[in-house]
């Protein structure tokens, strides 16, 4: 199958027919466990937490559009990262990219720091500043790209090739490019994270989370906590996500049109200070983003010009929904000072250009007329 077109993968990947009912679509194995013939003989699977013929299949379609040879899911984008990180052991040092989601510098701080983890923040914009960070007891570096929520752009491969030198596993969180725009194992990296909650899954309806990797050891090592911490996702969250990546690729073609014209729309407007959107010239990692992406992707962030009148902007909105959370059919507008960066302290938000008057959009498939439009009301108001 890996020798397939993405579109045929994301369809048929993992997903061949029930072989006992010939059922096309995999079955929700809603089952907590699993008949054995005989006290340790049974047909691959004992316990639903351990193992589920749906999550497999969902597992195997992931590793399959991601490039890798293993695929893990999870109960959310947070227990797919707090997976990962738990690979290091006290005393470790993590280098990550200074812009991250909030809920990851919560895990990094709030959790792992507390463990004896070391975590230095460093401008994921310059591959040297990686270098200057690095030390003899660095053993990870995570990076977002596009990052949330200033979509800035990094070059992984020459990151990832710092982390080879140094010994270090570079992880990606590839949740807002998604596998059908890029595949950071191709360009180095050694683990993909994802929210499933996302673009994958695409419809708000479930919370999960995804690792994909090719390297047996760390596959092994996560393989084993997700069994033991059983923060997985259920039958039916991973037959749902299954459903959705089906669609992916027409979406992503969906989203990225209309974020496009969203991103031009608000380049011209008098009331926008600025815009963040990789497939705009202007961005500053246009061209970067052009030779390691397939695409830009479906979110757009924006800086009002007067940051007094952003409630009034959020309240105006009628076909965006003011809401956490992206990648769904639906368009969401959300305030990453207030919500989704929050837990971050305020000066580190502000010098990353977190600031007040920061809006990000997840650009969902309305028509992009009607969404201009009511961007145009609320921003005109």
């Amino acid at each position: 199958m890996q020798d397939k077109k993405f579109a045929t993968r994301a369809i048929h990947a993992g997903q061949e027919a029930d072989p006992v009912t010939g059922a096309t679509i995999v079955p929700i194995y809603a089952t907590s466990t699993f008949t054995q013939e005989a006290p340790g003989e049974h047909k691959g699977y004992e316990y639903s937490r351990t193992g589920n013929p749906t999550r497999s299949a969902l597992e195997e379609c992931l590793a399959s559009l991601e490039g890798g040879a293993y695929g893990l899911g999870f109960a959310s984008g947070s227990a797919a990262t707090d997976a990962v990180v738990n690979l290091l052991e006290p005393g470790d040092h993590l280098v990550s990219c200074s812009e991250v989601y909030g809920g990851t510098f919560r895990i990094f701080t709030g959790i792992y720091q507390r463990r004896g983890l070391q975590v230095t923040y460093v401008d994921g914009s310059n591959p040297e500043a990686f270098n200057r960070a690095l030390t003899n007891k660095t053993r990870m570096i995570w990076l977002e790209s596009p990052t949330n929520p200033l979509l800035n752009i990094f070059d992984l491969r020459s990151i990832a090739e710092l982390a080879q030198k140094n010994g270090s596993t570079m992880v990606v969180d590839n949740t807002f490019a998604t596998p059908y725009l890029q595949n950071p194992l191709a360009l180095g990296a050694e683990i993909v994270v994802h929210s499933t909650t996302k673009y994958l899954n695409g419809h708000s309806d479930l919370i999960g989370g995804a690792v994909v990797t090719s390297n047996q050891s760390l596959y092994e090592k996560m393989s084993y906590y997700q069994n033991a911490a059983g923060a997985v996702p259920s039958p039916f969250d991973a037959w749902l996500v299954l459903r959705g990546i089906k669609t992916l690729p027409v979406r992503m073609e969906a989203h990225q049109r209309g974020a496009a014209d969203i991103a031009s729309f608000l380049l011209a407007h008098p009331a926008v200070a600025s815009v963040y959107y990789p497939g705009l010239k202007e961005h500053p990692g246009h061209q970067l983003a052009g030779r390691q992406m397939r695409g830009w992707g479906g979110m757009v962030s924006f800086k009002l010009e007067d940051p007094v009148r952003v409630d009034y902007f959020f309240r105006k909105l009628k076909i965006f929904a003011v809401a956490e959370s992206l990648g769904g059919v639906e368009s969401l507008a959300c305030h990453p000072y207030t919500m989704t960066h929050a837990t971050i302290p305020e000066d580190k938000r502000e010098a990353l250009g977190i600031t007040p008057e920061l809006v990000r959009l997840s650009v969902g498939l309305e028509d992009p007329e009607d969404l201009a439009d009511d961007l145009r009301e609320a921003l005109g108001a």
